[in-house]
């Protein structure tokens, strides 16, 4: 679903290769049979881009955080499951690690009886758990956050930890070669950022760029009214419309706003950048917070997109701005050198600690330790 857990997913593999192990990447929803993979995508593709009513009502009925009884997704789980058991089999894997709420349910299912003879890993990438990445029957989970850990185990008994985001090493400030500072002005940044910062200069010379981000598929709520209150304000809109080429269009003929389809230097982006307006606390967000810029969410997309936004701000990682007075404050007082500026980077920097593959590998040999 978008390209957040395949990201996630590829990172993490890279780390474990990085370390002389072996990963494979497995899309769980090409496990699930009769092409309901595909179907189940392409439903919340559109519920989101076209309908986010419909979405809004399914994420109360399934997804939100919560007591009571209400629906699960164990049962679509399960129809993956002969297929992940002969998987695990065949590459004798020595863990599962779950980085999708779909792909929990069918690890967690088939723990607890007894159908999978090595350890699940629940990777959980949202700041808010949501009822979907809770299954008692997972070995560990391990989160963005404290309060996110303390949340799983609270609500299942399973044990949880927070190890912070996995992100590329490109993405930080302080990767080799790059001072450590707290104006990323002054910092030259990934490879590509002077690139970047060159096209910014020639579509809007003397304004502070602002990306502003809709996902792979280019989903936000008033996104051309956002741009132009950016563009109006002394801002240059560095717009993701990621694979949206509707939206690029619609976007590419206006003077002062760079809009950019599926981009695969985001490192150089972000470090060319000043800021990061966000509507989904997704990815890009922790991405963002990576390459210390600072996060503003505004207007987020119904659902876990919402409850992430207002989760990121709470925890002060990020701000909210609840209208458009509120983003344009906000931004000209975060894009602006400054101790404001400082601290909001200095808080999501914070949030990177510990590795998530050494968990992993850890809970992955305790087995054969004991046998």
């Amino acid at each position: 679903m978008g390209a957040g857990h395949d990201t996630v997913a590829a990172e993490l593999a890279r780390r474990i290769r990085e370390r002389g192990g072996d990963a494979l990447v497995v899309d769980v929803l090409a496990l699930l049979p009769f092409g309901l993979g595909t179907a189940l995508r392409l439903f919340y593709r559109g519920s989101v881009r076209h309908f986010p009513w419909a979405y809004a009502a399914l994420y109360r009925l399934f997804l939100r955080p919560g007591g009571g009884r209400r629906p699960g997704g164990t049962p679509l789980a399960r129809l993956a499951g002969a297929r992940l058991r002969e998987l695990a089999d065949r590459t004798g894997a020595d863990v599962v690690v779950p980085v999708f709420h779909l792909g929990a349910q069918l690890t967690g299912h088939l723990r607890a009886r007894g159908r999978l003879s090595v350890p699940s890993v629940v990777l959980v990438i949202d700041f808010v758990v949501h009822r979907q990445w809770l299954h008692p029957g997972n070995d560990h989970c391990l989160c963005l956050t404290e309060d996110a850990a303390r949340e799983v185990r609270r609500s299942t008994g399973t044990p949880a930890e927070a190890c912070g985001p996995v992100v590329a090493p490109e993405f930080f400030a302080d990767a080799p070669g790059v001072p450590d500072v707290h104006d990323a002005s002054e910092v030259p940044g990934a490879p590509g950022a002077a690139d970047w910062r060159r096209l910014f200069a020639r579509h809007g010379p003397g304004r502070p760029p602002v990306v502003l981000s809709a996902g792979a598929w280019g989903v936000g709520s008033h996104l051309c009214a956002t741009v132009r209150l950016l563009s109006d304000g002394g801002f240059l809109p560095v717009v993701l419309c990621g694979n949206n080429t509707r939206l690029r269009r619609e976007l590419s003929g206006r003077p002062g706003v760079v809009a950019l389809g599926w981009v695969t230097d985001m490192p150089g982006l972000l470090h060319a950048a000043r800021a990061l307006v966000d509507n989904a606390a997704g990815q890009t967000a922790v991405q963002a917070l990576a390459a210390g810029l600072p996060v503003v969410g505004h207007r987020p997309i119904p659902g876990h997109g919402a409850d992430g936004v207002r989760r990121m701000a709470a925890l002060g990682l990020s701000e909210m701005a609840g209208d458009d007075a509120g983003l344009l404050g906000a931004l000209r007082r975060l894009t602006a050198p400054g101790p404001a500026r400082g601290e909001r980077i200095a808080a999501g920097r914070a949030l990177f600690r510990d590795d998530a593959v050494t968990r992993v590998t850890e809970i992955a040999d305790a087995p054969r330790t004991r046998r």
